[in-house]
């Protein structure tokens, strides 16, 4: 691990860092904001994942979470979305390739030899963060995201129940096996096997029996990707069907952009570091 940049912020220190992954095979660049602490303490650490087309910077130069994370004592890292290269695949639009690597573990020729962004963020990264950053608690983590982000932090959470005491997100893609983008993205990765998708939609691992303690949703209720991609309204019923506590909240007049999350983002700090610490 190197460190690319490292700048004093609102009482803590906010870093960028690369390695060389192996699990996609390329250079990989995260942020990791680390509050003030004594000597010798452990802090809770929270994992933001982002959306379509951004890197680690969106929510590190836009999120405004610093100083909630830096009252909270939470550690907030952001990786970011795919991996990046220039012998790595592409494609032409927005929501495939570099920038959208939809959190999967790829199938499909040429996505298969880099896109493993399930693995870096479920089991790679985690060991390069314990190692790096000995003040981080793994055993108190929270996860979030915005979008394919929000998708990412559902179902990661979904699939290893335990690793994370709270989880929560921004306009999540809850069901990509019913919106374009998700058809578009899984077919892709994993081919035209649908049954290989539910392991990547939130609700069809709630339907198949995966569980979450509890849930919070912030949506904007102006977000023009709201009744064609994000669908909202399918993870509040599959929650509902099972019994999952889900705070999912309409916000009026927010978008889609970081205005909307970065007037919510303090306050997610704050609910996932009261589970965090409980």
């Amino acid at each position: 691990m190197e460190q690319v940049s490292l700048n004093r912020s609102h009482g803590g220190s906010q870093g960028v860092y690369t390695h060389q992954s192996k699990v996609t095979g390329t250079p990989m660049t995260f942020s990791v904001f680390v509050p003030d602490h004594a000597p010798g303490a452990k802090l809770p650490m929270l994992w933001y994942l982002s959306g379509l087309t951004c890197t680690h910077a969106n929510v590190t130069e836009k999120g405004e979470f610093r100083a909630a994370c830096a009252e909270h004592g939470v550690i907030f890292v952001a990786p970011d979305t795919s991996p990046r290269g220039d012998d790595v695949p592409d494609d032409e639009g927005y929501d495939f390739g570099k920038g959208a690597g939809f959190y999967v573990n790829a199938t499909q020729a040429p996505w298969a030899t880099h896109f493993h962004m399930r693995d870096y963020i479920e089991s790679e990264l985690p060991a390069v963060l314990a190692a790096g950053f000995p003040m981080a608690d793994m055993a108190r983590q929270g996860i979030t995201g915005h979008s394919m982000g929000g998708h990412g932090a559902l179902t990661i959470a979904l699939r290893n129940p335990g690793q994370f005491r709270s989880v929560s997100a921004f306009a999540p893609i809850v069901s990509p096996l019913n919106c374009p983008w998700g058809e578009k993205a899984l077919g892709g990765y994993l081919g035209p096997d649908r049954a290989a998708w539910r392991d990547y939609d939130a609700c069809a691992l709630i339907e198949d029996g995966a569980r979450l303690p509890e849930l919070l949703v912030d949506q904007g209720g102006a977000d023009n990707f709201l009744a064609e991609q994000l669908k909202t309204h399918l993870l509040a019923e599959a929650c509902a069907k099972a019994g999952i506590a889900a705070t999912i909240r309409m916000q009026p007049g927010y978008d889609h952009s970081y205005y909307f999350i970065s007037s919510y983002l303090a306050e997610h700090v704050a609910w996932h570091a009261t589970r965090l610490k409980a």
